[in-house]
C-alpha cells in the first residue's frame, strides 16, 4: 500500500469522524500496488448512515479534510450505505481490491 502511515491515520480519523466509528474505509486502485508510482487515491466508504444529503455532505466534508490535512491530492471517493441492496460494479472492485 503506498500510504505513508500519516496518511493512514488522517484518513481513518476523518471517516470515523464524519461517517461515524462504524464505517469501514479501503484503499483500491493503483495505490495498492507498491511496484507503481503516482496516481490518485481512492478510498470506498461504508457507512450506517442512511440519509442521502447527509452522505452527500459528509462525502464533501471529508474531501476538504483530507485535502487539509494530506496536502492537496487527487482523491476518489465512493461511498456505499451498508445493507444497501442496489451495488454497482464499483463497490464491488472496490470490495475485492
Amino acid at each position: 500500500m503506498r500510504l505513508t502511515p500519516h496518511q493512514q491515520v488522517e484518513i481513518r480519523s476523518a471517516v470515523a469522524r464524519l461517517f461515524g466509528a462504524d464505517a469501514e474505509v479501503r484503499l483500491f486502485g493503483s495505490r495498492t500496488d507498491d511496484n507503481k508510482r503516482g496516481g490518485d487515491i481512492d478510498l470506498y466508504v461504508e457507512t450506517d448512515l442512511t440519509d442521502t444529503e447527509q452522505i452527500f455532505r459528509q462525502e464533501m466534508a471529508l474531501l476538504v479534510d483530507l485535502n487539509l490535512a494530506l496536502g492537496e491530492q487527487k482523491i476518489d471517493l465512493v461511498v456505499r450505505q451498508r445493507g444497501q441492496s442496489a451495488e454497482l460494479p464499483i463497490h464491488r472492485v472496490a470490495r475485492e481490491t
